[in-house]
């Protein structure tokens, strides 16, 4: 039986290194990206499905496979209303562990972020915490979690604050040790490394990986 791949997000710093690396390696046959503009990328074991993320009950038939990794987000700045914020960083991951769970794909992956917190005090990281607690409650096979602190990596935008951030995390990071060694910055590769060597693993259960522990 050939082996599937599901990726929503592949258009941001962690999917589209993901989708790299799902192309690249030879574990799986197809990769079955869920994207609201179509990317420039051509394979072989590529297929794009272009969605409507709004009405993504109507494409649960594409949600079938091993592993469906999700690395949808967005950011306050680029989605300012709270209403549209939650459903990228909520109600979309939640909806595809519930087709997942209903298609019997094996595993889940998810990113989140260092801090997430049901109840956190922090917008961002309350929202993060609710949906792995959600997540957690549809009942998966096997739910990997992922919790990076400060990414790093070529953005197709150039956010000049967080390029001077970058160069600072460069010098802070080696003495960030101890308890404080999980806020180092991390690199988006990284994550989408460890994403797919956890996906060649046969492991049930939820499995949460601190951004220092994720490498």
């Amino acid at each position: 039986m050939a082996n599937k791949a599901i990726l929503a997000g592949a258009s941001g710093l962690i999917g589209s290194a993901l989708l790299e690396i799902l192309l690249q390696q030879p574990d799986y046959d197809e990769v079955v990206v869920l994207i609201r503009n179509l990317l420039p990328v051509k394979h072989p074991k590529l297929n794009q499905v272009q969605i409507n993320f709004n009405a993504l009950n109507n494409y649960s038939s594409y949600v079938a496979g091993q592993a469906l990794f999700c690395c949808l987000g967005s950011t306050r700045k680029k989605t300012p209303d709270l209403r549209d914020y939650t459903k990228v960083d909520f109600e979309y991951p939640l909806q595809l562990a519930e087709m997942a769970l209903a298609n019997g794909v094996e595993q889940y992956h998810l990113v989140s972020a260092l801090g997430a917190n049901k109840d956190a005090a922090n917008f961002y990281l309350k929202m993060k915490g609710s949906t792995e607690e959600a997540i957690k409650k549809v009942g998966l096979p096997a739910l990997f979690i992922y919790q990076p602190s400060f990414l790093t990596g070529e953005r197709k935008e150039k956010r000049v604050g967080e390029q001077i951030f970058i160069s600072l995390m460069k010098y802070i990071n080696p003495l960030l040790r101890g308890p404080f060694k999980k806020y180092r910055s991390i690199a988006a590769k990284s994550i989408a490394e460890a994403m797919y060597k956890n996906s060649l693993k046969k492991q049930l259960g939820v499995f949460i990986y601190p951004s220092d522990k994720i490498i």
